[in-house]
């Protein structure tokens, strides 16, 4: 029984954001994503071209 009493102890002395960090964390999680699908986007098509024009060689 210790370990379940030392969950909510745990979970007690943790210190949560409040509102306004958890909107900034969802924002930078949001521009975050948008940054990494952009930079594949961006290499999916480059190497789709590069690997297109090659094949257009033969």
């Amino acid at each position: 029984m210790s370990f379940v009493s030392g969950i909510f102890k745990l979970l007690k002395d943790t210190t949560w954001p409040n509102r306004k960090q958890r909107w900034k964390d969802f924002i930078s999680v949001l521009e975050y994503t948008a940054f990494f699908t952009v930079i594949i986007f961006i290499f999916d098509q480059i190497l789709s071209k590069g690997i297109l024009s090659i094949i257009n060689l033969f």
